[in-house]
């Protein structure tokens, strides 16, 4: 995710004393609830809670928000962060912002009860599907959750969609003398070396899809990703496919100039780049057009579970879709928006171009592809 290993550095940390856990926590549960006792841990919609003038209340009157595993300069974050801390007063605490879905998911598992385990989480949908699975997520429904896509959002409303893009191979031009378009590009013996991920497949939201993408472009489906584990095993094997994980320092010192990454990553490159004297360029490969969204969802143990729903209501208002949308990510409710014309259109004109529709796989397809790699990956590359 940003400068040293996106969305798949290892999560580290100590637990902290059981004493200060349980002080902690029973000051957190009086601060969430209402004037008429009820939990915020407990409420679907804040309609349950009371309405929005109740949650905003005792969201405030927590006073912080755990998150982890958002920089700054993924999709905007810093300034959803900013926004949200400015409108209602609340910190936001971001833990391990470089780390990946999987660490948030052991966050949770790791430190449940405590006063310093994650309130709410962005995830990869398949590490989306794998926690609602494991009964981690908290069941809430947004004001404009019926304005969600369906097969964008779970049925019991754990994890919906907040923002999402296509799989695209950057390029530093520079060094690049004739800049890859497709996946078959990749297998030419002139990128020898070049060609990197932003992670692990198995821990990293976009690496997967990387390879998801590759699946569709060399013969595979959405229930069938092993082409894709191939693809990289012969990437592996013929010297293109350098296992460095890109970052911007990375790119900038020229150790990864060809990187598949979400679209919205390596379009803000495009701007970071350009005052470096650097031309990334951008493209969606039309031989591997693949899809995905970044779920939102709540800890089912937040301790802050008041914010947590606070923060998950300005995600998906018109600001924070928005916001999204001005990192070059395309929101989940941005169809809905344009209806009410609260999208922003300056922004929505500055994506990178797309052909078609595009089709996002099922949980189950995600499971089984999380799987299938989770069991290939290390074979694939270390051929």
């Amino acid at each position: 995710m940003t400068e040293i290993l996106p969305r798949s550095a290892v999560l580290t940390g100590g637990l902290i004393a059981a004493t200060l856990v349980l002080s902690a926590c029973s000051a957190g549960s009086d601060a969430s609830t209402n004037a008429d006792g009820e939990s915020a841990a407990t409420a679907i919609t804040a309609e349950d809670f009371g309405g929005m003038d109740a949650l905003v209340k005792a969201a405030k009157e927590e006073g912080t928000l755990n998150a982890i595993a958002l920089p700054r300069d993924w999709a905007n974050y810093g300034a959803l962060i900013d926004g949200f801390e400015k409108k209602y007063g609340i910190k936001v605490k971001v833990e391990n912002p470089n780390g990946a879905s999987q660490d948030e998911i052991n966050a949770v598992t790791s430190r449940k009860g405590q006063d310093r385990a994650p309130d709410v989480l962005d995830l990869g949908s398949s590490f989306a599907y794998s926690a609602a699975q494991q009964d981690l997520l908290a069941q809430y429904m947004v004001a404009d959750f019926i304005d969600i896509p369906d097969g964008q959002k779970d049925t019991m409303s754990r994890w919906y969609n907040g923002y999402g893009g296509y799989i695209s191979i950057g390029c530093d031009a520079n060094r690049v003398k004739t800049c890859p378009t497709t996946f078959k590009d990749l297998l030419k013996p002139e990128y020898k070396g070049q060609v990197a991920l932003n992670g692990n497949p198995t821990k990293s939201g976009s690496a997967f899809a990387s390879v998801y993408a590759a699946a569709l472009a060399s013969g595979g489906s959405f229930d069938y990703i092993q082409p894709g584990l191939d693809f990289f095993a012969k990437l592996k094997k013929n010297g293109n496919y350098t296992p460095v994980q890109s970052t911007s320092a990375t790119i900038t010192k020229g150790r990864t100039p060809i990187v598949l990454d979400w679209d919205y990553l390596n379009a803000r490159y495009t701007d970071e780049f350009k005052s470096k004297g650097l031309d990334w360029q951008v493209t969606v490969p039309e031989d591997g057009k693949f899809s995905q969204y970044y779920s939102q969802a709540i800890n089912k143990d937040a301790p802050h579970p008041a914010a947590a729903r606070l923060w998950q209501e300005y995600l998906y208002s018109a600001e924070g879709q928005n916001l999204w949308l001005k990192g070059y990510a395309r929101p989940a409710l941005m169809a809905a928006m344009e209806k009410k014309g609260t999208l922003d259109k300056a922004a929505a004109a500055k994506l990178p171009k797309v052909s078609g529709t595009p089709r996002i796989p099922t949980e189950s397809q995600l499971g089984y592809a999380k799987d299938d790699i989770a069991q290939g990956w290390s074979k694939a590359v270390s051929r």
